[in-house]
Order: C-alpha cells, then structure tokens, then sequence
C-alpha cells in the first residue's frame, strides 16, 4: 500500500516534496476493487448490474410476459380443453388486483394513490367495462384463431385509436398520418383473405378486442386528464382489476354456467391445469408491471416501438409452437401492417414535433 503523500509550498517556488510532518493536502488512497465492490452494492439490488444490464432485462421480460400469456391462453382455451374465457379473464383481474396490492401497499413500487370523488370512481368503473370487454374479446377470439392472426388483428390498433379520436373528441391528425393507416388495412385485408384457419367469429372478437384497446386509451385520455384525477397506471390497476372482476362475475355465471365448480373439480384429478391456471393469471399482471417498468427505465416512445415488434416475434414464436399454417400472401399482409404501424408512429411523432 502506498502512503499518503503531502505537499507545501514556499514563497512561489515549484512545490517540492516535504517530510510527513509538514503536510499540509492530504490526497486520499485509491480504493481497492472490493471496497469499491461494496459500495455500489449498497444501492440495493438494482446496483449488482450495469443500467444497460438492467434495462435489457426489464425489455426482455417485457417480451416474455406479453408473448407467454398469449401463448398459455392459446394453450389453455384451443388445446388444452379450458373453453371459459370469460371465466379465465375474471381470474387475471383478481390476480392483478391481488399482486397490486401487494406491490403498491407492501412493496412501495410506486406511491399509493387514492380516489377522491365519487365521479373520479365511476369514471375509473367505465374504463373497466371497457377493459372487461377488449380482454374477453381477446381470450375469445383465442380459441378460434391462431396467435399470428389474432396478432396481425392487433397491430392494427392505431386505425381505431384515429377512428374514435376523430369521433369522440373531434381531434383530427395530419393527412400523413392519416395516410400511414392505409397500409395498416390493407395488410390486415390481405391476411384476412389468405388465413387457412380463418373464422369468422374468431376475426369480430379479435377486432372487438382491438377497438375495445384502442377506445380505452382515447376515454382514459379523456376521463382521467385534469391533474386531480390522473392516477398511476399501476395504481389505474389496482383500482380496475377487481372492479372488472365484478363486473364479469355476472357474465361468467350466466354464460359458462357453475364454471368454478367446474373448474375445482377438474383441478382435484388434475394439478397441471392448477399450475397453468396460476401461472397464466401471473403472467398476467407481469404484463402491466414490465409495461411500468419498461417506460421507467427506457420511454413510452420505446415501448410503442417495442410494441410494434413484439406482434411479428409472437407470431413467429406461436407457428413455431403451435404449427399453424401460414402462407406467403398472410405473411405478406402481416408485414404490411406492421410496416403501416411503424410509418403511423413516425408520422405522429412528426406532427407532434410541428404542433410544438
């Protein structure tokens, strides 16, 4: 080890080194590796990795979350023979509300929020209905369609956001912009006529749950814009999940019947559905808490931009699994589409430029 040096200074000459009882700067000594080590490990768990380690983590659970609860719905309502989607879609909403709670009361993920006005509450509650049916329409269209298609479907959820902004708030985008979502139709157009394993049920579910997507953002925008009544999305689901699955209790009843009955009794002969059962509504709220954590760590720029990959990588993934058919006019139109979403995103970040 080193000492620690000194130096003094006398009448303007060049400093010059002196015997260690005339110091007068003390410069401290380098820390070793370890002390270092210790140091940034105080930070708590995020500082064992580099931020750059730690963002690619966050995105690529992102990708595995929203990928895994497609392809375990897909699993559980086509394949496996769970034909309740309704009922399926009511145990996600419990378990976000269950690991919300948790993550907001218990872990402190972000601060604690709360209602202040009965008008706040049922403008939240009608933002659940919707909630309630996108997601339905989703798991619904699941048992019919393939996870390409149903994606391909999805990607076209920018034509429908510009549909009910022009109707519900009057506001109009740029003829770019405009322009951008021709491709986005046609693409689906295409795929649509070309799908092998089309069903028409399957396809207005999946566009029901796309618009349903598409008006949520648009009345959430409009509901929740003064800053008195604007909530964190985490603390957004955390009030939504159980007042979705109140509103679906009713449904699931009167539609699929004593499905929890049902469900009990298959579970007592059948542990694997347990395990499928648990894991998709976990992956279920692993969406919404990568969704946060991907906008903290990166920018909601990124995330849409993710977005518009993660639709072609489930694809892919899902034909590789699943082995749907696909041919090259339905993977043509899916290209499209997705190359529609990203001229759509371009072109708003454009006009948002110009507006400013």
């Amino acid at each position: 080890m080193v000492e620690a040096q000194s130096w003094t200074t006398r009448r303007g000459s060049n400093p010059r080194l002196e015997s260690p009882q005339d110091q007068v700067l003390d410069m401290p000594v380098t820390p070793t590796a370890e002390i270092r080590q210790q140091q940034y490990s105080n930070g708590g768990i995020a500082s064992l990795v580099s931020p750059n380690v730690l963002t690619a983590l966050i995105i690529a659970s992102w990708y595995c979350s929203n990928i895994g609860v497609l392809l375990l719905n897909k699993y559980l309502l086509s394949f496996y023979g769970y034909r309740y989607p309704i009922f399926l879609t009511m145990l996600h909403m419990l378990s976000c509300a269950t690991y919300s709670l948790v993550a907001i009361k218990w872990l402190e993920v972000v601060p604690f929020q709360q209602i202040h006005s009965r008008k706040q509450f049922f403008k939240i509650l009608a933002l659940s209905a919707i909630f309630c049916f996108s997601v339905v329409c989703g798991n619904t269209s699941l048992r019919y369609l393939p996870v390409s298609f149903n994606q391909a479907i999805g990607a076209t959820t920018p034509f429908f956001t510009a549909i009910f902004a022009f109707v519900i708030t009057c506001k109009k985008e740029t003829a770019e912009v405009y322009l951008a979502l021709v491709p986005v139709v046609l693409g689906i157009v295409l795929a649509s006529n070309s799908e092998p394993l089309f069903h028409l049920f399957g396809f207005l579910m999946a566009l029901g749950s796309t618009a349903g997507r598409a008006l949520k953002s648009v009345v959430q925008g409009l509901l929740l814009s003064s800053d008195a009544e604007k909530l964190h999305s985490m603390n957004l689901l955390l009030y939504m999940a159980p007042m979705a699955a109140m509103i679906l209790l009713p449904f699931t009843l009167y539609i699929e019947g004593n499905v929890a009955a049902v469900t009990v009794e298959k579970a007592k002969g059948d542990g694997f559905m347990v395990f499928l059962l648990i894991s998709n509504a976990t992956v279920a709220y692993l969406v919404n808490l990568t969704n946060f954590l991907v906008t903290k760590h990166t920018s909601a720029l990124t995330l849409q931009v993710l977005g518009n990959a993660k639709a072609a990588v489930a694809a892919v993934v899902s034909v590789l699994i699943f082995r749907n058919p696909v041919n090259i006019m339905g993977i043509t139109g899916f290209a499209v589409t997705v190359m529609g979403v990203v001229l759509y995103s371009e072109a708003k970040k454009r006009s948002k430029v110009t507006a400013h």
